[in-house]
């Protein structure tokens, strides 16, 4: 027998395998991602919907022959889950693995590449079959999506929002949260209030922040640095000391959008940018400066690119960008924040 005789034969005594005992963990329970597990994880805890996962893997055709492996390259595959990266077999086949879980999958082609393929190595209706383990036992791991890239806001899903849309600054909001520090319970409500101005309601920033980042009904665990949270000064209301960092799980019940830019009139825009200049400055006295920064750009963002206007509208829209202008300088340069700081001494 050949070395492409053996593998191939080894190929289809494990496909076979599969296909009799495998553990079908497709959501519709048609038997197109089958599962075994050749060495349980060292832990209960699976990743979540978001989670940037670090994993190890070889993939087969049902024939046994090779196409890919991450071994051969030396590094662990990376991918955010459930959003679409990779074939929908591996949404689904990682989301159930533990850290240091190695598992078999084979995969039906609807669930792979399908009659398109992959070429030149994957042909058309082609059932796959993988060696997959999660990337733990070298001290990688899965971990929660970074929403702004500074480590501030770690954002796990436990249950998936519906269709795409996302509240923003100064959408009214209902959600549920629950708020953990140091594994105690500090909060637990229902609430409706306005992105931006969380803090009215005991909420920090940082939540204001997430739900920008939220689908309707939407269920998430967020994990907040004290500069998200509730910074040095902590938060004496429910025991909460300075630069502590929390933990919510939040669910987002409902939306409405606030009106953009675009949908606004000068008259309007002008207006609201005297609501939001005082509630700016009302966030700055409180030494509030991530919140006060909010308020600040939507004058920004509504009439820095504004043209057409009245003697009288143009000086009342270049005295709010002034203040406004200045007002983000000094917020920045409270927040340590200085390359922005000059950005904005530089209108």
């Amino acid at each position: 027998m050949t070395t492409d005789e053996a593998t191939k034969s080894e190929g289809e005594v494990q496909a076979a395998a599969l296909a009799e005992r495998g553990e079908d963990i497709t959501p519709s329970k048609d038997r197109g991602v089958l599962k075994i597990i050749k060495r349980p994880g060292s832990e209960d805890e699976c990743p979540m919907i978001g989670d940037k996962v670090y994993v190890h893997y070889k993939g087969k055709l049902a024939n046994g022959k090779k196409f890919d492996s991450s071994r051969d390259r030396n590094e662990p595959f990376i991918f955010s889950l459930g959003k679409g990266q990779v074939i929908k077999a591996w949404d689904i086949g990682v989301a159930t693995m533990k850290k240091g879980e190695i598992c078999y999958l084979l995969c039906k082609p609807e669930y792979a590449y399908g009659s398109a393929g992959s070429a030149p190595k994957i042909p058309s209706n082609a059932t796959l079959f993988f060696e997959a383990s999660n990337a733990g036992e070298l001290l990688l791991d899965f971990k929660g999506e970074d929403l702004f890239e500074d480590g501030g806001i770690i954002r796990r899903i436990k249950r998936k929002g519906e269709g795409y849309s996302n509240p923003n600054e100064g959408a009214t909001v209902e959600i549920h949260l629950e708020g953990f520090c140091g594994g105690h319970r500090f909060d637990c409500k229902d609430v409706k209030f306005v992105v931006g101005e969380g803090e009215d309601h005991d909420i920090p920033i940082g939540i204001d922040k997430a739900l920008e980042k939220m689908q309707r009904g939407e269920h998430c665990i967020l994990y907040l640095s004290p500069r998200y949270g509730f910074g040095e000064a902590g938060k004496p209301k429910f025991g909460i000391q300075g630069n502590a960092e929390l933990v919510y799980e939040v669910t987002l019940k409902s939306f409405e959008k606030a009106k953009e830019s675009w949908e606004m009139d000068t008259k309007e825009k002008l207006e609201q940018a005297a609501v939001v200049k005082e509630k700016g400055t009302m966030y700055f006295k409180e030494g509030k400066y991530l919140q006060a920064v909010i308020q600040y750009g939507k004058i920004v963002s509504w009439l820095e690119m504004e043209y057409g206007l009245s003697e009288k509208e143009s000086k009342a829209s270049d005295s709010f960008l002034l203040a406004a202008f200045l007002n983000l300088a000094m917020c920045y340069l409270k927040l340590r924040e200085y390359a922005k700081a000059v950005e904005c001494c530089d209108k």
